[in-house]
């Protein structure tokens, strides 16, 4: 795919109430998600909308954008998966080695829960201090208690939920540097089902608010600032937020567990550092054209204060370390990975398990049914996507999978 001319991106939408950037070639848009943008900024709170090079059709707001909203927040431009994100750290563990993956990886999903499963039990204050998780846990879940009422009902399964990785396009990688064959560890990871109830309590209490009554996308329904309904969402979603960080933090170290056992057993002692843990399905309190405002991410990084990211592709093709430039006419963001093309359903329709295995071939991964949806040809051109916004985020390091595990 060529890259377009850098004068080109981004492009501003046309006659919409509130301005909206996309950082996508008109061609490459999709109608429907195009569609999507220009309701959502038709919606009167809403300052601008910024659409990434990853975005496609999402329910109420585009996965994939970056919305500036006064006095108001919208659920839906969050989503389900509140606080999903992505961590990484770097080994000093070098290409040649890799030995082994296949015991490797059967350690890795030994140790992290995947698709539905749980711990059999919460993990103990002491094998979190082991694992190197932050403290003050028990202060952590003393906010359990202000969640909706229907939510506090599952606080064992969300204990036990803790430092596990869920399925779909969630994952845990080993991947190569492919400058200096450095060897990195990646995860994807949301807030699990916990995060999934508190999202559809608000979503279903700010629909039945009259103000959203006459709304073209009912799914788009906003609780208002200076309301209790808008101060119980951002309190409970920046709980699930954090309980998102802290259960990529655990498997982080579970990881760093089962690689050091792996190469402790050949006599090698493991060494890791420059950590990476971010969000990209959140909302902040930001200043944005010198106005305080809500910012939702769905489907985004923060590109604020030049910290380091993570922007993952499709299963097997890799990810990118990246910093980010702090670009204000973006609001600050930048893409959260390569983006769906097609939906799961037609990617199992168009493809064959085959398919998958020729796709991954050379990669320690599963090759089955189960994830046929994760195919890599269902997703975007991650490196297109890349080029599409020099002008977001700086390359630091292209990773390249070696070893991917799925729910």
């Amino acid at each position: 795919m060529t890259s377009p001319e850098r004068a080109q991106l981004p492009i501003t939408l046309a006659d919409t109430a509130a301005p909206v950037r996309m950082w996508l070639p008109p061609e490459e848009a999709d109608s429907a998600a195009v569609a999507q943008l220009r309701n959502i900024a038709s919606l009167p709170w809403v300052h601008g909308v910024r659409a990434m090079p990853d975005c496609h059709l999402g329910i109420g707001a585009t996965v994939g954008s970056v919305i500036a909203m006064r006095g108001a927040v919208s659920p839906a431009a969050v989503g389900v998966d509140i606080g999903c994100g992505v961590a990484a750290v770097r080994t000093d563990l070098v290409e040649e080695d890799l030995e082994d993956l296949g015991t490797l990886r059967s350690a890795i999903e030994a140790a992290i829960p995947v698709g539905f499963a749980a711990h059999e039990e919460a993990l103990s204050s002491r094998e979190l201090t082991r694992l190197g998780a932050r403290g003050g846990l028990e202060e952590f879940w003393e906010g359990f208690s202000a969640l909706p009422e229907s939510v506090q009902k599952r606080e064992k399964k969300a204990r036990t939920q803790l430092g596990t990785m869920g399925g779909g396009n969630h994952f845990a990688e080993l991947c190569v540097d492919d400058r200096d064959g450095r060897v990195w560890i990646t995860l994807h990871s949301g807030s699990r089902n916990i995060g999934k109830e508190v999202a559809e309590v608000h979503i279903a209490r700010a629909k039945g608010l009259e103000h959203n009554a006459q709304l073209s996308d009912r799914n788009l329904a906003v609780f208002l600032a200076d309301s209790p309904g808008m101060d119980a969402y951002v309190r409970d979603v920046q709980w699930a937020q954090e309980y998102a960080s802290r259960s990529r933090e655990i498997m982080i170290g579970l990881f760093q567990d089962a690689v050091s056992q792996h190469w402790g057993a050949r006599g090698r002692e493991v060494r890791f550092d420059m950590p990476v843990n971010c969000h990209h399905n959140y909302l902040s309190l930001e200043q944005i054209d010198g106005e305080d405002m809500v910012i939702t991410r769905k489907g985004a990084i923060s590109t604020r204060g030049g910290d380091l990211a993570l922007i993952p592709g499709s299963m097997g093709v890799g990810s990118y370390i990246v910093r980010g430039l702090a670009n204000p006419d973006s609001f600050y963001s930048a893409s959260h990975g390569a983006g769906r093309k097609m939906s799961r359903n037609a990617a199992k329709k168009t493809f064959t398990v085959s398919d998958l295995a020729k796709q991954t071939e050379g990669i320690e991964t599963r090759k089955d049914a189960g994830v046929l949806d994760e195919i890599p040809s269902a997703y975007k051109d991650l490196h297109a996507v890349m080029k599409y916004q020099s002008d977001l985020v700086e390359p630091v390091a292209h990773l390249q999978t070696v070893l991917c595990v799925k729910g």
